[in-house]
């Protein structure tokens, strides 16, 4: 029987760069990358017009994610999930993935200021306009409202990136 493979995933604001860093730590741990945009995109194309939309169809999909992530790492995969991890509730949804499947995991927390984030996302609505009517300074900051810094008594795996 092969070990456990291994979860990583990423707390930071709306623009922080998770999806970019998402990419960098599959390549560098030869792992897949499980996007929760592309997976609703592809089972909600259209149906997500505000963040109550966002979090009616995230929490929809999560089942689904789970099993597959929790496939994927009992055979031994390493995985990267290019989801936001940016509350007690949503880290503690990570963890109980990696409890269950006996793996280990990697916190990604991309501190970075406000200012960073809302240059970034300005960036991502030119290069992605597809994206602008949610990448708005409005949306970062009803977004951020939610946003919980991990604690140590989380009792977590954390890479922090500044």
């Amino acid at each position: 029987m092969s070990s456990p493979g291994k979860l990583f995933f990423f707390c930071g604001k709306m623009g922080a760069g998770k999806s970019t860093r998402s990419r960098l730590i599959a390549k560098a741990n030869n792992a897949v990358v499980i996007s929760e945009d592309d997976w609703l995109t592809a089972h909600y194309p259209e149906l997500i017009q505000t963040f109550d939309d966002y979090i009616k169809y995230s929490a929809l999909i999560r089942p689904f994610v789970k099993s597959h992530v929790q496939g994927l790492l009992n055979i031994g995969g390493n995985v990267v999930m290019d989801f936001p991890a940016n509350t007690v509730k949503q880290r503690a949804w990570f963890t109980s993935l990696c409890t269950e499947t006996h793996s280990e995991h990697e916190l990604w927390f991309l501190d970075v200021s406000d200012e960073h984030c809302l240059a970034q996302i300005a960036q991502r609505r030119v290069e992605q306009p597809q994206r602008a009517k949610f990448d708005t300074e409005a949306v970062f900051h009803q977004v951020t409202r939610y946003f919980e810094a991990p604690a140590a008594s989380e009792n977590l795996n954390i890479v922090r990136v500044t």
